[in-house]
C-alpha cells in the first residue's frame, strides 16, 4: 500500500557534464585528423617541428607570465603595505596589473602545449591582448551575473556574510572578542562555549 508521497526526484544532470566528455572526445579527434592531415601533406618532420615549437613557445609564454603575474602581486602587497603605515585604507582600483588578464596568457601557454593544431591555433589567439581583454570583460560579467542570482545560503552568500562593510562600502577588519569566555586555554575535556548566547 501505498502512502501517497511522490518519490524523491533524482538532481538533474548538468548540461556541462553531459557534453563536456563528447566534446573532449570529438576535440582529441579532430586534433588527431588534423595532424595527420598536415603530416601526409608536409611531412612527419614539419609536423613535429611544429608541435615542439609550440610547446617551447608555450612554455615561455607561461614562465613570462607566472613572472609578471609575481611583480604585480608583489607590487600591490607594497601599495596596500605603504597604504597602511600611512594610516589609510588602498583605494579599491590599485591593483597593479588587473588588466594583464594573466589567467587567460597562462591558459594561451598551456594550449600551446598541448599538442594539437587546434589547441596551437587557440593559445595564439589567447596571445593576442585584444582577445584577453575581451574574454576577461565577458567572464567578469558572468561571474557577476551568477552571483546576483545566486540562491541564499549558497557560495555568495559566504562571501557576503564574511565581509562587515561599513555605509560608505568600506571592509572593516576586527576580530570577535567574548566577553562571557573564559580567560586562557581551554582543556580538552571541558564543553566547547555556544557560538551565540
Amino acid at each position: 500500500m501505498t502512502t501517497g508521497a511522490p518519490p524523491p526526484l533524482a538532481p538533474k544532470r548538468s548540461r556541462a557534464r553531459t557534453f563536456l566528455p563528447l566534446a573532449v572526445a570529438a576535440w582529441l579527434v579532430l586534433e588527431i585528423w588534423l595532424l595527420t592531415v598536415v603530416a601526409n601533406a608536409t611531412g612527419a618532420l614539419t609536423v613535429l617541428a611544429l608541435l615542439v615549437g609550440g610547446a617551447v613557445l608555450g612554455a615561455t609564454v607561461v614562465k613570462r607570465a607566472g613572472r609578471r603575474a609575481f611583480r604585480n602581486l608583489t607590487t600591490t602587497f607594497q601599495q596596500a603595505q605603504a597604504a597602511a603605515q600611512a594610516g589609510e585604507a588602498p583605494p579599491a582600483d590599485a591593483r597593479t596589473g588587473a588588466e594583464d588578464r594573466n589567467g587567460f596568457l597562462m591558459l594561451g601557454g598551456l594550449l600551446l602545449m598541448i599538442p594539437g593544431l587546434v589547441s596551437d591555433a587557440a593559445g595564439l589567439l589567447l596571445l593576442i591582448p585584444q582577445v584577453r581583454s575581451l574574454l576577461g570583460r565577458h567572464a567578469e560579467k558572468a561571474v557577476e551575473r551568477r552571483m546576483a542570482a545566486a540562491p541564499p545560503g549558497s557560495l555568495q552568500d559566504a562571501f557576503q556574510q564574511a565581509r562587515i562593510h561599513r555605509p560608505d562600502g568600506k571592509v572593516v577588519q576586527g576580530e570577535v572578542v567574548r566577553e562571557d569566555a573564559g580567560q586562557g586555554p581551554r582543556r580538552p575535556e571541558e564543553p566547547r562555549p555556544p557560538l551565540m548566547p
